[in-house]
Protein backbone atom coordinates (compact mmCIF):
# COMPACT_ATOMS: atom_id res chain seq x y z
CA UNK A 1 0.00 0.00 0.00
CA UNK A 2 1.24 3.50 -0.83
CA UNK A 3 0.01 6.82 0.50
CA UNK A 4 0.99 10.33 -0.45
CA UNK A 5 0.47 13.09 2.08
CA UNK A 6 0.34 16.78 1.16
CA UNK A 7 3.04 16.68 -1.49
CA UNK A 8 2.28 20.27 -2.44
CA UNK A 9 3.52 21.43 0.93
CA UNK A 10 7.08 20.30 0.20
CA UNK A 11 9.19 23.32 -0.75
CA UNK A 12 12.43 23.07 -2.71
CA UNK A 13 15.03 25.81 -2.21
CA UNK A 14 16.67 25.29 -5.61
CA UNK A 15 13.59 24.34 -7.62
CA UNK A 16 10.58 26.56 -8.33
CA UNK A 17 7.83 26.73 -10.91
CA UNK A 18 8.64 30.14 -12.41
CA UNK A 19 9.50 28.72 -15.87
CA UNK A 20 6.35 26.56 -15.73
CA UNK A 21 4.21 29.62 -14.91
CA UNK A 22 5.83 31.59 -17.74
CA UNK A 23 4.93 28.76 -20.15
CA UNK A 24 1.34 28.66 -18.87
CA UNK A 25 0.93 32.38 -19.48
CA UNK A 26 2.39 32.07 -22.98
CA UNK A 27 -0.01 29.21 -23.73
CA UNK A 28 -2.88 31.46 -22.64
CA UNK A 29 -1.78 34.17 -25.08
CA UNK A 30 -0.13 36.54 -22.60
CA UNK A 31 3.01 38.53 -23.17
CA UNK A 32 5.65 37.46 -20.65
CA UNK A 33 8.93 38.77 -19.31
CA UNK A 34 11.39 37.03 -17.01
CA UNK A 35 13.57 38.84 -14.48
CA UNK A 36 16.57 36.99 -13.06
CA UNK A 37 19.04 37.97 -10.34
CA UNK A 38 22.44 37.58 -12.03
CA UNK A 39 24.78 39.16 -9.47
CA UNK A 40 24.64 40.38 -5.88
CA UNK A 41 26.89 42.12 -3.38
CA UNK A 42 26.47 42.85 0.31
CA UNK A 43 23.12 42.23 1.96
CA UNK A 44 20.98 41.45 -1.08
CA UNK A 45 18.05 39.38 0.26
CA UNK A 46 17.70 36.96 -2.69
CA UNK A 47 20.42 34.67 -4.14
CA UNK A 48 21.74 34.67 -7.69
CA UNK A 49 19.37 32.74 -9.95
CA UNK A 50 16.18 33.93 -8.22
CA UNK A 51 13.47 34.73 -10.76
CA UNK A 52 10.28 36.67 -11.27
CA UNK A 53 7.84 36.21 -14.18
CA UNK A 54 5.57 39.07 -15.28
CA UNK A 55 2.70 39.24 -17.77
CA UNK A 56 1.36 42.30 -19.63
CA UNK A 57 -1.28 42.98 -16.97
CA UNK A 58 1.41 43.40 -14.31
CA UNK A 59 0.64 40.10 -12.58
CA UNK A 60 3.83 38.43 -11.38
CA UNK A 61 5.10 35.38 -9.53
CA UNK A 62 8.42 34.88 -7.80
CA UNK A 63 10.81 37.33 -6.22
CA UNK A 64 14.11 39.02 -6.99
CA UNK A 65 14.56 40.88 -3.73
CA UNK A 66 12.04 39.71 -1.17
CA UNK A 67 9.82 42.73 -1.93
CA UNK A 68 12.38 45.55 -2.07
CA UNK A 69 12.61 46.24 -5.81
CA UNK A 70 9.81 44.14 -7.28
CA UNK A 71 7.74 47.21 -8.20
CA UNK A 72 10.58 48.79 -10.15
CA UNK A 73 11.45 45.51 -11.88
CA UNK A 74 7.83 44.91 -12.91
CA UNK A 75 7.62 48.42 -14.38
CA UNK A 76 10.80 47.84 -16.39
CA UNK A 77 9.51 44.44 -17.49
CA UNK A 78 6.33 45.97 -18.90
CA UNK A 79 8.43 48.35 -21.02
CA UNK A 80 10.73 45.53 -22.14
CA UNK A 81 7.72 43.47 -23.29
CA UNK A 82 6.90 46.30 -25.69
CA UNK A 83 10.43 46.99 -26.93
CA UNK A 84 11.59 43.37 -27.00
CA UNK A 85 15.08 44.48 -25.95
CA UNK A 86 16.56 42.87 -22.82
CA UNK A 87 18.01 45.04 -20.09
CA UNK A 88 20.45 44.59 -17.22
CA UNK A 89 19.21 46.58 -14.22
CA UNK A 90 21.31 47.47 -11.21
CA UNK A 91 20.02 48.56 -7.82
CA UNK A 92 22.16 49.56 -4.85
CA UNK A 93 22.68 52.00 -2.04
CA UNK A 94 24.01 54.57 -4.50
CA UNK A 95 20.99 54.18 -6.78
CA UNK A 96 18.21 56.63 -5.92
CA UNK A 97 15.56 54.29 -7.29
CA UNK A 98 16.76 51.56 -4.95
CA UNK A 99 16.44 53.90 -1.97
CA UNK A 100 12.90 54.78 -3.01
CA UNK A 101 11.82 51.14 -3.04
CA UNK A 102 13.71 50.24 0.14
CA UNK A 103 16.61 48.01 -0.93
CA UNK A 104 18.36 46.54 2.11
CA UNK A 105 21.13 48.78 3.42
CA UNK A 106 24.47 47.89 1.91
CA UNK A 107 22.96 45.62 -0.74
CA UNK A 108 23.42 45.75 -4.50
CA UNK A 109 21.73 43.52 -7.05
CA UNK A 110 21.86 43.13 -10.83
CA UNK A 111 18.68 41.89 -12.48
CA UNK A 112 18.51 40.75 -16.11
CA UNK A 113 15.05 41.29 -17.65
CA UNK A 114 14.02 39.71 -20.96
CA UNK A 115 10.82 39.42 -22.96
CA UNK A 116 10.17 35.88 -24.15
CA UNK A 117 10.18 35.54 -27.95
CA UNK A 118 9.95 32.57 -30.32
CA UNK A 119 13.56 31.50 -29.76
CA UNK A 120 13.13 31.79 -26.00
CA UNK A 121 9.95 29.70 -26.19
CA UNK A 122 11.79 26.87 -27.88
CA UNK A 123 14.48 26.98 -25.23
CA UNK A 124 11.84 27.26 -22.50
CA UNK A 125 10.07 24.15 -23.80
CA UNK A 126 13.38 22.26 -23.86
CA UNK A 127 14.13 23.42 -20.34
CA UNK A 128 10.74 22.28 -19.07
CA UNK A 129 11.29 18.89 -20.71
CA UNK A 130 14.61 18.53 -18.87
CA UNK A 131 13.01 19.54 -15.59
CA UNK A 132 10.18 17.03 -16.01
CA UNK A 133 12.75 14.32 -16.70
CA UNK A 134 14.84 15.40 -13.66
CA UNK A 135 17.84 16.04 -15.94
CA UNK A 136 20.26 18.84 -14.98
CA UNK A 137 20.75 21.64 -17.48
CA UNK A 138 22.48 25.03 -17.68
CA UNK A 139 20.79 27.98 -19.39
CA UNK A 140 23.48 30.24 -20.88
CA UNK A 141 22.52 33.84 -21.69
CA UNK A 142 24.55 36.53 -23.44
CA UNK A 143 23.25 39.44 -21.40
CA UNK A 144 24.17 41.96 -24.09
CA UNK A 145 22.51 40.37 -27.12
CA UNK A 146 19.90 38.34 -25.22
CA UNK A 147 20.77 35.18 -27.17
CA UNK A 148 20.55 31.95 -25.22
CA UNK A 149 21.30 28.26 -25.36
CA UNK A 150 20.51 25.31 -23.12
CA UNK A 151 23.30 22.86 -22.34
CA UNK A 152 22.54 19.46 -20.81
CA UNK A 153 25.35 16.91 -20.77
CA UNK A 154 26.71 17.12 -24.31
CA UNK A 155 23.48 18.43 -25.84
CA UNK A 156 23.07 22.10 -26.84
CA UNK A 157 19.95 23.81 -28.13
CA UNK A 158 19.33 27.44 -29.00
CA UNK A 159 20.86 30.13 -31.23
CA UNK A 160 23.72 31.13 -28.92
CA UNK A 161 27.13 29.55 -29.57
CA UNK A 162 29.06 30.40 -26.40
CA UNK A 163 32.86 30.32 -26.28
CA UNK A 164 34.41 27.03 -25.20
CA UNK A 165 35.50 28.61 -21.92
CA UNK A 166 31.86 29.29 -21.05
CA UNK A 167 30.67 25.83 -22.08
CA UNK A 168 33.39 24.28 -19.90
CA UNK A 169 32.00 26.07 -16.84
CA UNK A 170 28.50 24.60 -17.16
CA UNK A 171 29.34 21.33 -15.39
CA UNK A 172 30.94 23.28 -12.53
CA UNK A 173 27.85 25.49 -12.18
CA UNK A 174 25.65 22.40 -11.88
CA UNK A 175 28.01 20.63 -9.48
CA UNK A 176 28.13 23.62 -7.13
CA UNK A 177 24.45 24.38 -7.75
CA UNK A 178 25.39 28.05 -8.05
CA UNK A 179 24.39 30.23 -10.99
CA UNK A 180 26.91 32.90 -11.89
CA UNK A 181 27.65 35.89 -14.13
CA UNK A 182 30.91 35.44 -16.06
CA UNK A 183 32.84 38.21 -17.81
CA UNK A 184 34.85 37.16 -20.85
CA UNK A 185 36.56 40.08 -22.53
CA UNK A 186 33.87 42.65 -23.28
CA UNK A 187 31.09 40.04 -23.06
CA UNK A 188 29.02 38.89 -20.09
CA UNK A 189 27.36 35.49 -19.87
CA UNK A 190 24.93 34.36 -17.22
CA UNK A 191 25.04 30.65 -16.45
CA UNK A 192 21.88 29.54 -14.66
CA UNK A 193 21.85 26.14 -12.99
CA UNK A 194 18.66 24.10 -13.35
CA UNK A 195 19.19 21.03 -11.21
CA UNK A 196 16.51 18.50 -10.29
CA UNK A 197 15.05 19.06 -6.82
CA UNK A 198 16.91 17.57 -3.90
CA UNK A 199 15.29 14.42 -2.49
CA UNK A 200 15.75 12.46 0.71
CA UNK A 201 14.51 8.90 1.15
CA UNK A 202 14.16 8.06 4.85
CA UNK A 203 13.84 4.35 5.52
CA UNK A 204 11.99 3.74 8.76
CA UNK A 205 9.22 5.68 10.53
CA UNK A 206 11.16 5.93 13.81
CA UNK A 207 11.52 8.77 16.33
CA UNK A 208 14.62 10.16 14.59
CA UNK A 209 12.65 10.27 11.35
CA UNK A 210 9.98 12.42 13.00
CA UNK A 211 12.63 15.08 13.59
CA UNK A 212 14.65 14.53 10.41
CA UNK A 213 11.74 14.75 7.95
CA UNK A 214 10.65 18.33 8.81
CA UNK A 215 14.26 19.52 9.09
CA UNK A 216 15.01 18.16 5.63
CA UNK A 217 11.83 19.71 4.23
CA UNK A 218 12.84 23.10 5.61
CA UNK A 219 16.27 22.62 4.03
CA UNK A 220 14.61 22.29 0.62
CA UNK A 221 14.38 18.52 0.19
CA UNK A 222 11.47 16.54 -1.16
CA UNK A 223 11.17 13.96 1.63
CA UNK A 224 9.87 10.44 1.04
CA UNK A 225 9.38 8.29 4.14
CA UNK A 226 9.44 4.56 3.39
CA UNK A 227 8.11 2.00 5.87
CA UNK A 228 5.67 -0.89 5.31
CA UNK A 229 4.69 -0.89 9.00
CA UNK A 230 1.38 0.94 8.72
CA UNK A 231 1.07 1.53 12.45
CA UNK A 232 4.31 3.52 12.33
CA UNK A 233 4.08 5.28 8.96
CA UNK A 234 1.03 7.44 9.59
CA UNK A 235 0.00 10.97 8.70
CA UNK A 236 -0.48 11.74 12.38
CA UNK A 237 3.18 10.96 13.10
CA UNK A 238 4.47 12.53 9.87
CA UNK A 239 2.21 15.43 8.85
CA UNK A 240 2.83 16.96 5.40
CA UNK A 241 5.33 14.22 4.48
CA UNK A 242 5.09 11.87 1.50
CA UNK A 243 4.69 8.38 2.99
CA UNK A 244 5.34 5.21 1.00
CA UNK A 245 4.12 2.08 2.79
CA UNK A 246 5.74 -0.40 0.42
CA UNK A 247 8.84 -2.42 1.25
CA UNK A 248 11.99 -0.37 0.54
CA UNK A 249 13.14 -2.39 -2.47
CA UNK A 250 9.74 -1.86 -4.10
CA UNK A 251 9.57 1.81 -3.08
CA UNK A 252 13.01 2.57 -4.56
CA UNK A 253 12.54 0.50 -7.70
CA UNK A 254 12.22 2.73 -10.73
CA UNK A 255 13.11 5.87 -8.79
CA UNK A 256 15.68 8.21 -10.30
CA UNK A 257 18.32 7.73 -7.63
CA UNK A 258 20.63 10.42 -8.99
CA UNK A 259 23.28 12.82 -7.72
CA UNK A 260 20.55 15.03 -6.19
CA UNK A 261 19.29 12.20 -3.95
CA UNK A 262 20.20 11.06 -0.43
CA UNK A 263 19.18 7.81 1.27
CA UNK A 264 19.17 7.27 5.05
CA UNK A 265 18.24 3.98 6.74
CA UNK A 266 17.14 4.18 10.36
CA UNK A 267 15.33 0.96 11.32
CA UNK A 268 18.16 -1.31 12.57
CA UNK A 269 16.22 -4.08 10.81
CA UNK A 270 18.20 -5.75 7.98
CA UNK A 271 14.93 -6.77 6.27
CA UNK A 272 14.17 -3.06 5.77
CA UNK A 273 17.57 -1.36 5.71
CA UNK A 274 19.61 -3.77 3.57
CA UNK A 275 17.38 -3.73 0.45
CA UNK A 276 17.42 0.08 0.50
CA UNK A 277 21.19 0.18 0.94
CA UNK A 278 21.67 -2.23 -1.94
CA UNK A 279 19.54 -0.04 -4.23
CA UNK A 280 21.43 3.08 -3.11
CA UNK A 281 24.86 1.51 -3.58
CA UNK A 282 23.97 0.59 -7.16
CA UNK A 283 22.98 4.19 -7.92
CA UNK A 284 24.52 7.67 -8.19
CA UNK A 285 23.03 9.08 -4.95
CA UNK A 286 25.33 11.63 -3.33
CA UNK A 287 24.79 10.42 0.24
CA UNK A 288 24.08 7.10 1.95
CA UNK A 289 23.76 6.94 5.73
CA UNK A 290 22.84 4.08 8.06
CA UNK A 291 21.96 4.17 11.74
CA UNK A 292 23.70 1.74 14.06
CA UNK A 293 26.76 1.21 16.21
CA UNK A 294 30.14 0.17 14.84
CA UNK A 295 29.33 -3.41 15.84
CA UNK A 296 26.00 -3.23 14.00
CA UNK A 297 27.71 -1.77 10.96
CA UNK A 298 30.36 -4.52 10.95
CA UNK A 299 27.57 -7.10 10.64
CA UNK A 300 25.99 -4.96 7.91
CA UNK A 301 29.29 -4.85 6.01
CA UNK A 302 29.54 -8.64 6.15
CA UNK A 303 26.03 -9.02 4.73
CA UNK A 304 26.75 -6.57 1.91
CA UNK A 305 30.01 -8.36 1.10
CA UNK A 306 28.08 -11.62 0.89
CA UNK A 307 25.71 -9.84 -1.51
CA UNK A 308 28.67 -9.08 -3.79
CA UNK A 309 29.52 -5.46 -2.92
CA UNK A 310 33.16 -4.37 -2.87
CA UNK A 311 34.93 -2.57 -0.04
CA UNK A 312 35.00 0.70 -2.00
CA UNK A 313 31.27 0.47 -2.67
CA UNK A 314 30.44 -0.26 0.97
CA UNK A 315 32.65 2.62 2.10
CA UNK A 316 30.16 4.99 0.49
CA UNK A 317 27.92 4.38 3.53
CA UNK A 318 28.31 6.85 6.39
CA UNK A 319 27.89 4.70 9.49
CA UNK A 320 27.27 5.40 12.26
CA UNK A 321 25.18 8.01 10.50
CA UNK A 322 25.58 11.74 11.24
CA UNK A 323 28.34 14.16 12.20
CA UNK A 324 30.09 13.41 15.48
CA UNK A 325 28.60 16.23 17.57
CA UNK A 326 27.81 14.16 20.65
CA UNK A 327 24.15 13.88 19.67
CA UNK A 328 21.95 11.95 22.12
CA UNK A 329 18.26 12.76 21.57
CA UNK A 330 16.37 11.94 18.34
CA UNK A 331 16.27 15.65 17.45
CA UNK A 332 20.02 16.05 18.00
CA UNK A 333 20.74 12.93 15.91
CA UNK A 334 18.51 14.36 13.17
CA UNK A 335 20.53 17.60 13.22
CA UNK A 336 23.76 15.58 12.98
CA UNK A 337 22.39 13.62 10.03
CA UNK A 338 21.21 16.73 8.20
CA UNK A 339 24.59 18.36 8.82
CA UNK A 340 26.38 15.39 7.31
CA UNK A 341 24.06 15.33 4.30
CA UNK A 342 24.70 19.06 3.75
CA UNK A 343 28.45 18.58 4.07
CA UNK A 344 28.33 15.80 1.48
CA UNK A 345 26.35 17.98 -0.90
CA UNK A 346 28.11 21.31 -0.48
CA UNK A 347 31.58 20.39 0.77
CA UNK A 348 33.49 22.15 3.56
CA UNK A 349 32.72 25.84 3.83
CA UNK A 350 36.32 26.87 3.28
CA UNK A 351 36.44 24.87 0.04
CA UNK A 352 33.59 26.83 -1.55
CA UNK A 353 34.50 30.25 -0.23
Amino acid sequence: MTTTKNDAQNHHATFNDIPEQAARWLNEGHKVALATVVQTWGSSPRPVGSQLAVNESGAFVGSVSGGCIEGAVVTEALDIMESGRPSLLEFGVDDSMAWEVGLACGGTVKVYVEALNADDRQILDNLLEKRRAAKPATLVTDVTSGQQCLISNDEKSGPLNPPAAITALCADVLRQDKSRLVELGDQQFFLQAHNPPLRLFIIGAVHISQALAPIASLAGYEVILVDPRQAWATEERFPAIHIDQRWPDDALEGQSLNSRTAVVTLTHDPKLDDPALEKALRSDVFYIGALGSKKTHAKRVARLQDAGFTEDEINRIDAPVGLDIGAVSPAEIAVAIMGQITLSLRGPKHANG
